[in-house]
Formats: structure tokens, C-alpha cells, sequence
């Protein structure tokens, strides 16, 4: 009786926080094609492939822990599935019990056969959970001035892009949504897309084999960095041999050199994916930390 009273208190610990998933679009989603629904979500691994309905896991912690603050997190996996468990949903169960409301991102994988364009369609989807989350803000008890976005990997790619390129809406934005995350969370995230820098795989995914130099340079945000880009914590293992910790580098001092506030972790050992062997708290303190001293939370 006993044992069955922990499984169950376990239990609700674990999944008390979440409350609802909602679909990021009420109707057909803008610039899709028709095809056949071949998602597939692999809980024993906790991984979803092939995404084709996108959508938003809600984390929002209780009333009387609510601090106003909002993270939607975008997990990785090299734009050709989404580690989805690890790198989301652990990530948000660990944000709500701090106060920090938390939105797992199921983020459309670049695919021609679902989108009209491939290399924008992951975009589309995170600027459309910044507007949704923005639109429910008081209904959630979120301070609309304090909604941020984390990505982890391919993931930290989309975060960082959707940090850059806030003005430029790749869906109709005919309401004129402000489409700009306040800061960013980046966990070993892949940056670039050039030849020296960029994660092969991701580059490939998003933007096909043989990119122009254009495409390549609108999608290498330490290029993109302005004056206007959200501030920023960064946090990478300068052992990574899969995303090069010059990715971390390189974005950091971009927003350094345009006087965004910034902060950048470098453990030397971890490899890509530390998150999977180095305790939450031990690398989480340091991101909260970070929102603690930028007024993002008290």
C-alpha cells in the first residue's frame, strides 16, 4: 500500500503542471501544402518525428508561485526530429516549479512535402507561439513584457533566429503582432550556417543541399544581430564535437560588439547534449541566476 501511495504522489508531482496542448493554428496553417499526416511521437524515447500538426505544451505553475514570467522552449534535434522529452518537457516541468510559465514548442521539421517553404516554416511556427502566447498573457497570468524563448542545439538555431528576425514575419502578421522574444536562452545552439561554423546536418535540413550565399547569410545569426535583439544567456561544453562551442562565441560577442546584454557559460567538458547526463539544477541555477539579475524574474 505503501509503495502505491509514492508511484502515485510521484506521479502527480511529475505531471501536475501541465495543463493543456493547443494547437498554434485554429484553421489551415499559412504556406502549408496538402499531404498525408505521417507524425509520430516515440514516447519511450521521447522523440517526435515528422511533425505535422504543430502545437504548444502548457506548463503554468501555480497561482501562488506565478512570478509573470513566460518561456516557450524549442527542443533539437538537428531540424529532423525534435528531442522532444529531454529537451522540452523536463525543461518545462522544471521552469513551472520555479514560477516560470513554460511552452514545449512541437515545431514543424523543414519538409517540402508538408510546407511551401521548408527553410521558414520552423520560424513561422515559433513567431506564431510568440503570438499566442501574447494574446492569452493575462488569461495566464503572464507579464507580456517578459516572454522569452529557449532552444536547445538545432532548437538554440530556432531561438536565436526567431531573436533576430522578429521583423521580419514570414506569415501574414496583418494584426501587427509584436513578434520579438524579450531575451533568450540558448543551450548548445547551433548559430551559424557558413562553412566554417555551421552544424552540416541542421545546415542541410533547413536549407537544402546546396544553399545561395544569401540564404546562408540570413540564416547565420551572429550576422543578423542588431542593436534590437533581445538579451541573451548562453550556456555550451567547449568539448561539443557535434556544435562547435565557436557557435556560442561567435553570437555572444555579435551582441556584445551591439551592446545587448549577454552572458555566456562555457563548461569544459559536457559534449553536445550535456543536458542528458548534468543535473538540471546544477546548469538551471545558473540560467535562473541570469533572469534573476536582468528583472525577468524576482
Amino acid at each position: 500500500m505503501k509503495l502505491f501511495v509514492v508511484i502515485v504522489l510521484s506521479h502527480i508531482t511529475v505531471f501536475s503542471f501541465s495543463q493543456q496542448v493547443m494547437p498554434l493554428y485554429s484553421k489551415t496553417i499559412p504556406g502549408s501544402v496538402p499531404a498525408s499526416n505521417e507524425e509520430y511521437i516515440d514516447s519511450v524515447r521521447g522523440l517526435a518525428f515528422r511533425v505535422f500538426t504543430p502545437s504548444v505544451s502548457i506548463y503554468l505553475p501555480p497561482k501562488e508561485k506565478a512570478n509573470g514570467a513566460a518561456v516557450i522552449i524549442c527542443p533539437g534535434g538537428g531540424y529532423g526530429v525534435l528531442v522532444i522529452e529531454k529537451e522540452g518537457h523536463e525543461i518545462a516541468r522544471y521552469f513551472a516549479e520555479k514560477g516560470v510559465a513554460a511552452f514545449v514548442l512541437k515545431y514543424r521539421l523543414p519538409d517540402s512535402k508538408i510546407m511551401k517553404d521548408k527553410s521558414t516554416g520552423p520560424l513561422q511556427d515559433a513567431q506564431q507561439a510568440i503570438r499566442l502566447v501574447r494574446h492569452h498573457a493575462e488569461e495566464w497570468h503572464i507579464n507580456p513584457d517578459k516572454i522569452g524563448i529557449m532552444g536547445f542545439s538545432a532548437g538554440g538555431h530556432l531561438a536565436a533566429t526567431t531573436g533576430t528576425h522578429f521583423n521580419m514575419p514570414v506569415a501574414d502578421n496583418h494584426q501587427k503582432d509584436n513578434l520579438r522574444p524579450d531575451f533568450m536562452i540558448l543551450v548548445y545552439p547551433v548559430i551559424s550556417m557558413t562553412d566554417s561554423l555551421g552544424h552540416t546536418g541542421s545546415r542541410k535540413n533547413l536549407l537544402g543541399e546546396n544553399p545561395g550565399s544569401e540564404k546562408i547569410k540570413l540564416f547565420s545569426n551572429e550576422l543578423q544581430v542588431t542593436d534590437d535583439t533581445p538579451p541573451a544567456f548562453l550556456i555550451h561544453a567547449g568539448d561539443d564535437k557535434v556544435v562547435d562551442v565557436d557557435n556560442s562565441i561567435s553570437f555572444y560577442e555579435a551582441l556584445r560588439h551591439h551592446r545587448v546584454p549577454a552572458e555566456i557559460h562555457i563548461y569544459p567538458k559536457g559534449d553536445h547534449g550535456f543536458v542528458l547526463h548534468i543535473p538540471k539544477d546544477e546548469w538551471m541555477s545558473l540560467c535562473m541566476k541570469w533572469m534573476k539579475s536582468g528583472g525577468i524574474i524576482q
